[in-house]
């Protein structure tokens, strides 16, 4: 049997705690381990069940979930968390991803995609839409992120042709799908190069690689996400 995906449910408010723990009793593969009212339980929670998913609010006493995300990332790398909120603002989006979120939802989503997005940042994969990589993209060239680390740009020299240009694909927004058809092979193959350009450069996961593409010049303002990515 198939080892079931462990979450974390934390949220201030107790009614959606409850609401998000019965929409995930209904997948069999996923399990809820526990629940924060505050981003200080979180960290404590992350800490002592050791999920695989933390769906975090942001908006909580205590400590908000940007900071709590931040500080699950160094306490617990392992953990992967996926942002749920009523709040579309662009701030909370860029903020979130910047600390280490792997993903982004709003709470009006629906159940099944829920459940799917849990599977998705469960899988070591993150949830980035066009719309989201536009905002991390506006934020980054709007207000002058720093240039990559010398280092970091080394290791960017270690890859393959293949791998930078499914690197820049990534930065552009692009799935693992549309990546494995514009470039006629198999997905298979895609997240093979994925998992191995993430490795040599040290990097989390998607988000990370989306920010370092225009860190790097790799791939420049003004070249947007491709429709349907």
């Amino acid at each position: 049997m198939t080892a079931r995906l462990r979450v974390l449910v934390v949220d201030d408010d107790d009614l959606m705690r409850a609401g998000l723990r019965a929409v995930l009793s209904s997948d069999e593969t996923v399990e809820v381990v526990g629940e924060a009212g505050n981003g200080l339980e979180a960290v404590e929670q992350v800490r002592r069940l050791v999920p695989d998913v933390v769906l975090m609010d942001v908006r909580m006493p205590e400590l908000d979930g940007i900071a709590a995300t931040r500080a699950i990332v160094t306490a617990a790398p392992d953990a992967r968390i996926l942002i749920l909120t009523t709040f579309s603002d662009d701030e909370y989006v860029f903020e979130s991803l910047a600390a280490g979120a792997s993903g982004f939802l709003l709470k009006r989503t629906r159940p099944e995609d829920l459940i799917a997005a849990i599977h998705t940042i469960g899988a070591g994969e993150s949830l980035l839409s066009p719309a989201i990589t536009r905002t991390v993209i506006d934020r980054m060239t709007s207000h002058g992120h720093h240039p990559a680390d010398p280092a970091v740009l080394s290791r960017l020299r270690e890859l393959t042709p293949r791998e930078r240009e499914v690197l820049e694909l990534i930065g552009r927004g692009l799935s693992n799908t549309e990546i494995a058809a514009a470039l006629f092979v198999e997905e298979s193959t895609i997240k093979t190069h994925v998992k191995r350009l993430l490795a040599k450069l040290h990097l989390r996961d998607r988000v990370q690689a989306v920010i370092l593409a225009y860190e790097t010049g790799l791939v420049r303002p003004g070249e947007r996400p491709r429709a349907g990515a």
